[in-house]
């Protein structure tokens, strides 16, 4: 709630100093009676929506269907879909704009299949655990494996890196200073075409990737862990070879991953300077395609769970 009354204020705030819109619409007509009062209701009335939804993601959560504000996140996305579409067709040139239409859909495909597969990708390391005896009872002596994900990070590094890039328009935009430094953010940062705004997001895609995958996966610890119960990888030594071992793999996977996110973030950026300014809104890329295939396997595997959970007792019945 916090965090929502934050952000409602800052909206609130930012609708009042006109920064987010032309130079044709004034302050006072985003928001024309700036008492306090009316302020306050703007702020309460953003906090109450949040809560509702937020309400409504348990509900979702609690039914098991899967976690709720993902879902409710995936549904806002996928509803957008056919107007972005729509308006791709309307704004192109060849064939009345079915060649564009057809186009896009087939970059869709391609894009959801190439999520798919590097989402699902996984490096797995045997792990074998030596057979101990305790008392006359056995104990070990099973193999298994540790996947690592190609995509370790998820989608987190493309939502730290775009929101580390609005920081300089965002100041541009609040300041009224005609210095050469706003000139060249606004010239550089803001409409998000330009070469070093995306050499800059790629950049810091791969930095953040790497920055996550750090310090979720502490290869130290998951070894100390396997030598503490008698686990080891084939080949190699229990302790400090297992985690150089681990490190050495997670580092050679996290570059085709960081690499894999930094190309579909700048899908959109690319379809924009190859179907004109008209195409902004390109549906399939960036954090919605990850978000909506992310969800949409993560659904699908809480499904399958409770229909199997269900099975199992039924049978035990």
């Amino acid at each position: 709630m916090a965090l929502a009354i934050l952000q409602g204020t800052g909206l609130v705030a930012t609708a009042k100093s006109g920064a987010l819109f032309s130079g044709c619409i004034v302050a006072d007509q985003v928001v024309p009676d700036q008492s306090i009062f009316t302020i306050a209701t703007m702020v309460i009335t953003m906090t109450a929506g949040t809560c509702v939804v937020m309400w409504l993601g348990e509900l979702i959560t609690d039914r098991g269907i899967g976690n709720g504000m993902s879902i409710l996140m995936f549904i806002s996305i996928a509803a957008g879909f056919p107007g972005a579409l729509w308006a791709i067709k309307q704004s192109g040139k060849l064939a009345k704009g079915w060649i564009e239409f057809g186009t896009v859909i087939l970059i869709g495909f391609v894009m959801v299949a190439l999520v798919v597969f590097v989402e699902q990708a996984q490096r797995r390391i045997p792990v074998q655990y030596a057979k101990r005896m305790i008392g006359r009872r056995s104990y070990g002596g099973t193999s298994t494996y540790i996947p690592l994900k190609v995509n370790q990070a998820g989608v987190i590094p493309v939502i730290f890196a775009s929101s580390l890039l609005y920081i300089p328009a965002l100041i541009a935009q609040f300041s009224n200073s005609t210095a050469g430094w706003k000139t060249w953010i606004e010239a550089h940062f803001v409409k998000g075409d330009h070469p070093y705004y995306i050499a800059a997001y790629f950049l810091l895609i791969v930095f953040f990737a790497f920055f996550y995958v750090a310090i979720s996966f502490n290869p130290e610890e998951v070894a100390d862990n396997m030598k503490k119960y008698g686990g080891f990888i084939p080949g190699i030594r229990a302790g400090r070879p297992t985690a150089e071992y681990l490190s050495y793999v997670l580092n050679r996977i996290t570059w085709p991953g960081s690499l894999y996110l930094g190309l579909i973030a700048l899908v959109p950026t690319m379809a924009l300077a190859g179907f004109g300014g008209a195409n902004a809104n390109f549906p399939f890329g960036g954090t919605s395609i990850l978000i909506i295939v992310g969800v949409g396997l993560e659904t699908v595997k809480q499904i399958e769970s409770q229909l199997q959970q269900r099975n199992y007792e039924g049978f035990l019945r």
